[in-house]
């Protein structure tokens, strides 16, 4: 029996799978960079990033809000890299 086309079809779903993921994650860490570069609000500790003079923090507070966008294009990328994988390799 030949199962290629049931291997192309599982892997579709993965990559399918791991896209999902990475757009449902996406508002969750959008949230939290937002209150990790925020003021410190009662429990709520943020950087202050917008009033911060501190170059330490500035570039911590450049290299949290770019995090963003590497982790969910991350997996983005890898969702893409797993469907062509299987385009490629026969």
């Amino acid at each position: 029996m030949y199962k290629n086309g049931q291997v192309f079809f599982f892997t579709f779903m993965l990559g399918l799978t791991v896209l999902i993921l990475a757009l449902a994650f996406a508002p969750a860490m959008r949230e939290s960079v937002d209150n990790t570069r925020a003021t410190t609000v009662g429990d709520t500790i943020g950087m202050n990033c917008s009033t911060t003079t501190s170059t330490v923090n500035k570039i911590t507070c450049t290299f949290v809000d770019i995090s963003l966008f590497y982790f969910i294009g991350g997996l983005i990328f890898i969702a893409g890299s797993i469907i062509t994988a299987k385009l490629i390799i026969r």
